[in-house]
């Protein structure tokens, strides 16, 4: 009987082959995927033990044949076939890809509005803070969450994993030609996990915070490393890949080297997952064509219209700093800011990612090892993220410093610090809408009476941290 595998889930075939030498780097191992006229070839991979595997997701129901391929002889030829069937799982919905220009959507069609935190360092914590962790986000209103491959080494970090990435050579030094493949059966579950849930895992491949010689290995051992992670963990569909976080701060890597890091990415990734790079102080150039959307560390969430004109492509500010009261002046902002800065991004048509740095006893702050959320922004982006969902799914795009807009359907203006008493507004004459009052801090929305269109004055509360949503009504 043929074996059926869900459109957008995986297809695994394991093969037993040689253990001696480093299989590592000796032997070469994939697959031919045919549907039809299509081909599609990903890179197998070596899983320890003589196991080598290689994992294709389908995107297209149907019947497939397949073919390995392999330097080695009983690696070599083996073939077979499966059916895609239309999916199953509740929530597969396939990848997330660039829509419009500015927004996201899942490869069937299904509006993505990114709502992304930052955990970098949770699958290196082991596995009661980790478990904790998935608990944690089963209740919080995050669908996407950054996390590094490598662990971290910077204030509040000072642990060691219980796993690394690579085996020690007979000189006790990390043997950068040989990986470890506990160290990725782990991260890839994790990974899967996070799928499970509905959340887009957003996988930085480098990162400066480093004690084990992971940021500065030599070229030849980067392009390995990418080559080795994108084989294992790209038919997930809940991947993204982020080249770095705040990768000018990798002072032993240079522009060229970034260049060839996404060129390396995009050629050896079937599906094309979405791909982007974090800055510190100086960003990338967003507008090269491997750069399908910006990652942003800014707190001046006003500038969100501005990159998007510079890009043209969706802008992610995914560090705005950090809800918390750490020493740190990333780390220290209240949760009114916090939510304050998700409201300002909305409207300037970009979206905007969460993090918390409460001091903890143990030094378990969420940012980095994850473990339980203790601040208020969380259950205010959720409303957030609610409105968003129910009016403009689709993204907003930017219509005036205040406001926003899905065509003429639905408008949202946000007033921030200000504490108008009344406003006048503006909207299109040939249509109605009802408006509502809303209160971003309290998760309010008071309906105002009557229908408007054109431009007029309304009455506001003279309050700060208030909206107004006007909801076209008219057929």
């Amino acid at each position: 009987m043929t074996e059926s595998v869900e459109k957008w889930g995986i297809f695994e075939l394991a093969l037993s082959g040689p253990a001696d030498g480093n299989p590592f780097t000796e032997v070469s191992f994939g697959a031919r995927f045919r549907h039809k006229n299509r081909v599609v070839e990903p890179d197998g991979f070596y899983d320890g033990d003589g196991v080598y595997r290689v994992r294709f997701m389908p995107d297209t129901e149907g019947e497939w044949h397949y073919e390995t391929v392999s330097n080695v002889d009983e690696l070599a030829g083996h073939r077979g076939s499966f059916t895609c069937v239309p999916p199953t799982t509740p929530g597969n919905h396939g990848p997330v890809q660039v829509h419009n220009i500015y927004h996201f959507a899942y490869a069937d069609g299904t509006p993505h509005v990114s709502v992304g935190t930052t955990c970098y360092a949770w699958v290196h914590q082991g596995d009661a803070l980790e478990e904790q962790t998935l608990e944690t986000l089963k209740q919080a209103p995050f669908n996407k969450m950054r996390m590094c491959v490598f662990p971290k080494h910077y204030p509040f970090n000072a642990n060691e994993p219980p796993l690394y990435p690579y085996v020690r050579g007979e000189d006790g030094q990390w043997d950068f030609q040989r990986f470890n493949p506990a160290f990725f059966q782990h991260f890839e579950t994790r990974v899967g996990q996070l799928r499970d849930m509905g959340i887009e895992a957003d996988i930085i491949l480098f990162h400066p915070y480093d004690r084990w010689g992971f940021a500065t290995m030599p070229p030849e051992a980067d392009d390995l490393y990418l080559r080795y992670v994108v084989a294992r963990l790209a038919a997930y569909r809940n991947v993204w890949w982020s080249m770095a976080n705040e990768f000018d701060l990798m002072k032993s890597k240079h522009e060229a080297d970034w260049d060839r890091f996404f060129r390396i990415v995009q050629e050896s990734d079937p599906y094309q997952h979405l791909r982007s790079i974090h800055n510190c102080r100086r960003f990338y150039d967003h507008g090269k064509p491997w750069v399908t959307h910006t990652s942003v560390q800014h707190s001046d969430l006003a500038r969100v219209p501005e990159w998007r004109e510079a890009y043209r492509k969706p802008v992610v500010v995914d560090e705005c700093r950090y809800e918390g009261n750490i020493e740190k002046m990333w780390g220290n902002i209240t949760a009114q800011e916090m939510v304050h800065r998700f409201w300002l991004g909305t409207i300037g048509g970009g979206y905007v990612g969460h993090g918390e740095t409460y001091l903890h006893p143990e030094d378990i702050l969420w940012w980095s090892k994850g473990g339980v959320l203790h601040g208020e922004s969380p259950a205010r982006i959720a409303f957030l993220r609610r409105l968003l969902e129910e009016h403009a799914p689709e993204g907003l795009d930017p219509v005036s410093r205040e406001g926003a807009s899905k065509g003429e359907d639905y408008y949202l203006f946000y007033f921030g610090v200000a504490q108008p008493g009344r406003f006048l507004f503006t909207l299109p004459e040939a249509h109605q809408y009802r408006l509502d009052v809303i209160d971003t801090w309290n998760m309010t929305i008071t309906p105002v009476e009557g229908t408007y269109s054109g431009t007029f004055m309304l009455e506001l509360p003279s309050k700060p941290f208030h909206a107004v949503q006007a909801r076209r009504v008219d057929s």
